[in-house]
């Protein structure tokens, strides 16, 4: 019974991403949001706004101290404007789960991104555009980020 329930849930959520891959981006982009938001709201929010406090409010000087570790890894492209940020790996607990396999579902890694720094910079427009993922047969999950 539980084979069969997991089959289930992956066919699911496999009907669920290809349903979603040909929505315009603006709608991928609400429907991932939620999640998105859900996802990172307690430990990693919190954890990253720990280290933004502790750096000063300075996203470099954060970027330089925290900006490598098994979790996450961030590059300072131009210093205050362009960064390269994301995943040794894919984090996901859906992907790891085996339900999600799509590299549509990586839209919710960049609406995490974009909620943390909204949330970290909110008198600041961010741009977040996903470079490569692992869903997308990346060996990483890459963002570029724009803070203006």
């Amino acid at each position: 019974m539980a084979n069969e329930w997991e089959r289930f849930n992956q066919t699911f959520f496999k009907t669920l991403e290809c349903g979603i891959e040909k929505l315009p981006q603006s709608e991928q982009e609400k429907l991932y949001r939620p999640c998105a938001v859900s996802c990172v709201q307690n430990y990693v929010l919190n954890e990253q706004q720990r280290q933004f406090n502790e750096c000063g409010g300075d996203l470099d000087l954060q970027y330089e101290k925290y900006g490598r570790s098994e979790f996450f890894f961030a590059h300072i492209i131009e210093r205050g404007r362009v960064y390269e940020i994301g995943y040794p790996r894919c984090l996901c607990p859906a992907v790891e789960a085996g339900l999600a396999s799509a590299p549509v579902h990586c839209e919710c890694s960049r609406q995490s991104i974009l909620y943390v720094l909204n949330t970290l910079l909110p008198e600041k427009k961010i741009r977040v555009e996903l470079m490569h993922t692992v869903l997308s047969g990346a060996q990483e999950c890459r963002f570029r980020v724009t803070v203006e």
